[in-house]
Order: structure tokens, then sequence, then C-alpha cells
């Protein structure tokens, strides 16, 4: 089922605590939202495959180790912001502000663009260009089960009508399009998510310059 939504809004933090919520399991991924509250944090755990954080609001810090005796590794993350943790790296988060974020467990290893690196925060956004009259698109991550695209719409470009393989979350970065979604029109700015059904029938128009991340779920 479509929708649109504001993790900001829907999920903000609370004072004292750390929310968890599964926004989908299709198949061999998982997404789920964190939120937490100011001066809180997430105990550091690993995970037997690699996992992709995408920062949403506010800001926090990963504290990365490979065991318990090392020397941490902090990746502060903010909204629009993404960092990919390999495999059996212990991982912990804290936040002094507030902090919203969506986990990605992929069910495999993940391939990364060669513009990024594992362990390193990337900028969205930054990623990719616009180029005037053209659409720009940039696989960042992907493996059998999952794809991490970004896309850059010069001021009135678009997309045709289209179905997508597989769930697909769309998160909002720069600017404002108007994505009609099995006929009804909606209107998604930054800071914003919109949720698609596999086979979900789609268009996107931009009136001015816009970018997004788009998570696609293929097994």
């Amino acid at each position: 089922m479509e929708r649109k939504f504001s993790l900001s809004k829907e999920h903000a933090p609370k004072a004292g605590l750390t929310i968890s919520t599964r926004e989908t399991e299709s198949g061999s991924v998982g997404v789920t939202y964190f939120s937490l509250g100011k001066d809180t944090d997430i105990s550091a755990e690993r995970y037997p495959e690699d996992v992709l954080y995408l920062g949403n609001f506010g800001s926090g810090e990963f504290r990365l180790r490979k065991a318990v005796e090392d020397k941490e590794q902090l990746r502060r993350l903010a909204a629009g912001e993404a960092v990919m943790v390999k495999k059996n790296m212990l991982c912990g988060v804290r936040t002094t502000e507030g902090f919203i974020y969506t986990e990605v467990i992929p069910g495999k290893d993940i391939n990364m663009n060669d513009q990024v690196k594992a362990g390193e925060v990337f900028q969205l956004a930054n990623l990719l260009p616009y180029e005037k009259g053209s659409v720009v698109n940039m696989d960042v991550a992907s493996n059998p089960n999952m794809k991490l695209v970004l896309m850059a719409f010069d001021a009135g470009t678009g997309l045709s009508e289209h179905s997508a393989p597989g769930d697909a979350l769309i998160f909002a970065l720069e600017g404002e399009v108007e994505l009609v979604y099995e006929g009804t029109p909606h209107k998604v700015k930054a800071g914003e998510q919109f949720r698609m059904a596999k086979g979900g029938r789609h268009s996107l128009k931009a009136e001015g310059r816009f970018k997004m991340a788009l998570l696609l779920t293929l097994a």
C-alpha cells in the first residue's frame, strides 16, 4: 500500500526513550526506523551481514570496533547522510540531541559504488550532480536482495508511468516532486518519505530541481 509520511513527525524522538519500528520485511530484507531521545544510546551489537544506515533527522554518533578490546571508531551521522557497516563489526549509537535513522539489513553482503567506502559517512545528495534537462541516476549500494539508488531531476524533468519490481521507499533529499501513484497525485518534499508497493504504477514530475534516494527491495 502507498503511504506518504514524515519520519520526523511520526517518529519524533521522545525524552529518555529509544524506539524501533519495523517498516517492512520483504523476503530477506529488513527495514527498521530507530528514534532516539536526547542523551540516549543503543548498546553495541554485531550482525553477520553488512548493514546500511540512513540518517533521517537530528544527528547521532556511531561507535564502531571489530572487538570489545579495540578502540572505537566514531562516525557522526546526520540527516541526509549514510554509512555502511561491514558484517561482524560491533556498532553502537548515541545522541545528545535526538536522532532518527533507518536501518537496512539486506540479507547478503552489499556491493558499494566506488565513490563510497564501508565505514565512512557520505552525504547522499552530494554524490551526484544535476544535469541540464536530464535525470541522473547512481546505484550506491546493491545486492541480489536490494538496491539503493540516488536520482537527481533537473527542473521540468520526470519519469513516465512505470512500476517497480519490488517494494520501494523514497527519501526526498532536496526540492519537491509530484508523484502520481495509481492515479493519485502526491506532493513529496525534502524530509518526507513515500512508500510504494511492488508493482504499483507511478510517475514523477519535478517543477524545480529535486533529489531523492530510492530503496528498492528485490527479494
